[in-house]
């Protein structure tokens, strides 16, 4: 059981670094980076992943999205939020979205606003194609 328990452990906190460096993502740390992500949302679309660093629901959607940037066509750009370390980042989200939070969370932002979202299992690589097809 132990090994399981650590096992399971790394999947879930270790979460955050594979995607970002794998597929070019910026986290988002800061209020600053996340206004400045808005904004670009004006001049092509952005998609922000809102992570739990401990949920294991989060670790699956997490491996969803890694699974969509590392088979998609387009190069729309990808940030990174963990709720937990950046609750401020995400706070402001989910204001200026007007989306509730949740997590693990998917938002497809266009011209300042959240044109689509998912949580949870919803949150998988075909819903995000999908979305970008028709909110894109």
């Amino acid at each position: 059981m132990g090994t399981a328990m650590a096992w399971l452990r790394g999947m879930v906190l270790g979460a955050g670094a594979a995607i970002t460096e794998k597929n070019h993502v910026q986290e988002l740390t800061t209020n600053e980076q996340w206004e400045s992500v808005l904004a670009a949302s004006v001049e092509a679309p952005q998609w922000v992943f809102k992570h739990s660093t401990t949920c294991p629901i989060s670790a699956g959607a997490y491996r969803q999205v890694g699974a969509y940037l590392d088979g998609r066509a387009d190069s729309t750009p990808a940030h990174l939020v963990k709720v937990i370390e950046s609750r401020p980042v995400s706070n402001a989200i989910a204001s200026a979205t007007g989306v509730t939070h949740q997590s693990p969370q998917m938002l497809l932002l266009k011209d300042g606003k959240a044109v689509w979202n998912a949580s949870h299992g919803a949150i998988t690589a075909s819903a995000l194609t999908q979305a970008l097809q028709q909110h894109g």
